[in-house]
């Protein structure tokens, strides 16, 4: 659905930073009160579970994820200490069953009630049969993916590291438990519960925590909250909702642009600019993999470094973009994850597009004085992204990194050409989806410009036989080569669409064929759809990672039916992954 409402509720995280003089103001971080000391027992049990089942498929967010089921001081008398031996399969599974529900056990199934088979008006420009049996098979997914916290959760949050939600949540599915919502079938009320759950995380912690578990509670998710707000009101005209909406998100814009989140930077005309950067407020193991993140750190002597280690693995995981070579100054080493030095294109992007919305926000509830005031914002990272991270030679926005040594002036760092990010990402033209969201104030991004962009895009090497790899390297790291992730290439597609030359429109078209066949033919193959996609191979899901590939798969299927319903597909256009045509992805 590429009209003026994208489906970002459909694509990005929903629920499911050094350093620098900044870190000290950043603190450890710290977990929800009420199940601190339940934390601490699902980390001994984890631990313990990893030594009685061994590393071969091991998931270490299952145990973090069991409800206690009864006294917490049983459950740890029973378990044995490190210095014992460990205990058998078969008595780790007696002791979870005696002690714990079983791992998202907290959710209960639920019955969406804006769910129908066939919504009036779903798809009217796919022809095909084949095309419009499996998108019907698509939506359906979402009842299956519904789910309602369980009363005990509320009643008893002691028990639970899941957070208790006052609405319905459609989870992504397998092993991410937490929420995401839906505009594209038509589900309105359930888009609505959606983002009305974050609005209430916002109010509570200050910002959309990367999950909705009381480990997440440390580090946020890319802001993307004001998106979905416009997105369900542009649906539904519910100007209550933007009232109810806005004072959250003017909470959550302040955290972005705090101290530890925001970098003063002077370009080389002697202008200083402000933008922000990822950087997560904990500086130990990440509780859902602390069994991983101490392997890695392992390799390392010192305690402080281990904590800065640690503060940049939970840093990326703030990105999404966990794992990438973009955040490595050595790609083949995760120890050198360098996230909260990097001034990242996207967090940008998308920090543009709160502010621009907050401004629309506030001028139709007649805030006139705050809407002026983010509309100066907008355009002051308009420039600071313009000056900082557009390379006019490479054609593209490029992360910018800062230098470690803490080099700077009064807290302004300066400018320097060989800091920007050379290296080809698929974020670097995230920048190009704000020309569907210009609403009247010009496009971010000029035709002409656009279409620079677009050629460098051809001229990259990231467009592929089934989509926009992440990245032209293959490292195993699971946000690089061969990988394409679904919101990538909605985003990329839509700014495309809407660069204003008919050539971009075509590319657009293209991409989103290639996508949607590569994700027809997995699913005809295995019957499930995956989290992400093998762009060389048409039909192939992705692979790499810290985890066992997903399916279920919450934007997965929301950038399926946003593509089907935007470009349609006539009744005699092949959906299978024999065919062939269309424009040619290279320059």
């Amino acid at each position: 659905m590429m009209h003026p409402a994208t489906p970002i509720l459909l694509l990005l995280c929903c629920l499911c930073a050094t350093v620098t003089a900044a870190t000290a103001t950043a603190g450890s971080g710290k977990l929800e009160p009420t199940t601190t000391a339940l934390i601490e027992l699902l980390l001994r049990v984890q631990s313990t579970a990893l030594r009685a089942l061994g590393p071969d498929g091991f998931d270490p967010k299952r145990y973090v994820d069991l409800p206690l089921s009864t006294d917490a001081r049983a459950a740890a008398a029973a378990l044995p200490s490190p210095d014992k031996p460990p205990p058998s399969r078969a008595e780790m599974e007696r002791y979870l069953a005696r002690y714990f529900g079983a791992a998202g056990s907290d959710l209960a199934e639920a019955s969406p009630e804006d769910f129908v088979a066939e919504p009036r008006g779903f798809l009217p420009r796919v022809r095909s049969r084949a095309a419009r049996a499996w998108a019907l098979e698509v939506h359906a997914l979402w009842r299956r993916l519904a789910r309602r916290v369980a009363r005990g959760v509320a009643e008893r949050p002691e028990r639970h590291t899941l957070l208790p939600l006052p609405r319905g949540v459609v989870v992504p599915g397998a092993r991410f438990r937490e929420c995401r919502g839906l505009l594209v079938s038509k589900m309105y009320h359930s888009a609505t519960d959606t983002v009305l759950n974050l609005v209430h995380l916002v109010q509570k912690y200050g910002f959309v925590p990367n999950g909705a578990r009381s480990y997440y509670i440390n580090r946020s998710q890319p802001p993307l909250l004001s998106s979905m707000v416009l997105e369900v009101y542009e649906a539904t005209g519910d100007v209550k909702f933007v009232r109810e909406a806005l004072p959250p998100l003017l909470k959550e814009h302040s955290f972005w642009t705090s101290e530890i989140h925001s970098v003063a930077i002077r370009d080389n005309h002697g202008h200083v600019h402000n933008l922000s950067r990822y950087q997560a407020k904990w500086n130990k193991p990440r509780p859902e993999s602390a069994t991983i993140d101490k392997e890695l750190a392992s390799k390392i002597n010192s305690t402080a470094d281990k904590e800065k280690l640690y503060r940049q693995i939970a840093s990326t995981a703030e990105s999404g973009w966990d794992f990438s070579s973009r955040w490595m100054r050595n790609s083949t080493d995760m120890t050198t994850l360098a996230t909260t030095y990097i001034l990242p294109v996207d967090l940008n992007t998308f920090l543009f597009k709160m502010e621009r919305d907050i401004a629309s926000f506030a001028k139709l509830i007649g805030d006139n004085a705050t809407s002026e005031k983010f509309l100066e914002a907008s355009k002051a990272r308009h420039i600071a992204i313009d000056s900082i991270l557009w390379n006019s030679e490479m054609e593209q926005w490029l992360d910018y990194w800062l230098p470690t040594d803490g080099d700077c002036q009064q807290g302004v760092y300066q400018w320097r050409f060989g800091s920007q990010n050379r290296n080809t990402f698929a974020s670097n033209f995230i920048p190009l989806w704000l020309n569907a969201h210009h609403s009247g104030s010009g496009q971010f991004a000029d035709t002409a410009k656009s279409d620079r962009a677009m050629a460098s895009l051809q001229k990259s090497g990231l467009l592929r036989a089934a989509g926009i790899a992440t990245s032209p390297t293959n490292t195993g790291q699971q946000w690089d080569f061969p990988n394409g992730w679904p919101p990538l290439q909605h985003l990329i597609a839509e700014g495309l669409l809407h660069s204003g030359s008919k050539e971009a429109a075509r590319l657009a078209e293209d991409i989103a064929t290639r996508w949607v066949r590569t994700n027809y033919g997995a699913y005809k193959a295995t019957g499930k759809m995956h989290e992400k996609y093998d762009v060389e191979t048409c039909g192939k899901s992705g692979g790499g990672g810290e985890y066992k590939p997903q399916t279920g798969f919450g934007w997965t299927n929301g950038v399926v039916l946003s593509f089907l319903e935007e470009f349609g597909w006539p009744e005699h256009k092949g959906i299978d992954c024999s065919r062939r045509g269309g424009v040619s992805l290279a320059g």
